[in-house]
């Protein structure tokens, strides 16, 4: 299966010791080129965006760490009835991120809110925004101008998959919002 974000490109900009490969996962219900992309291109993983850390800790035996709607239910939140399958992935800033394993889409449970948001259409999405996000931090800290490294994102990633600035409170949108505010 051929994708447009390649493994270099992702240990380029994370360094081999920041991607998580997933095992190979032959459940029936779980995307195929999901499945492919995650065990053989990985997700990297910084300050900025936190992949899911080790599932055992800090839950007790017995808890399924992955589906929301086991964490949720151990914290005693709401959880959607349609997102209780979904995969946690991690946090992107301070959004929890989930993968809905059937259709491959990306959703993000905003800080605070009591429902999701669609992030992106599939997880090569988010790891191509993800890589773009690095080099605007690289950018960032060499003093290139705020609202130029937002305007860059916006279009680089739009070009690739708009449905991360659909939801104006999406956290990309939030997040580059406080970039060109000088907040970062």
């Amino acid at each position: 299966m051929n994708f447009t974000v390649t493994p270099e490109e992702v240990i380029e900009a994370y360094g081999l010791t920041n991607v998580i490969y997933f095992p190979r996962n032959e459940t029936g219900d779980f995307d195929t080129r999901t499945a492919i992309f995650l065990s053989s291109v990985g997700l990297p993983t910084s300050d900025v965006f936190t992949s899911r850390m080790d599932v055992e800790d800090p839950y007790e035996p017995g808890t399924d760490a992955i589906t929301l709607g086991s964490r949720f239910d151990l914290f005693d939140l709401s959880c959607p009835p349609e997102s209780r399958s979904w995969w946690s992935l991690g946090y992107l800033f301070t959004s929890l991120l989930a993968l809905d394993p059937k259709s491959g889409k990306i959703y993000a449970f905003p800080e605070g809110a009591t429902d999701y948001i669609e992030l992106h259409r599939d997880i090569e999405s988010l790891v191509f925004a993800l890589i773009e996000l690095r080099k605007v931090e690289i950018d960032h800290d060499n003093d290139v101008d705020p609202e130029e490294l937002a305007a860059r994102f916006r279009d680089v990633v739009g070009t690739f998959d708009l449905t991360p600035f659909t939801d104006d409170e999406s956290q990309w949108n939030l997040s580059l919002e406080e970039l060109e505010q000088g907040i970062w």
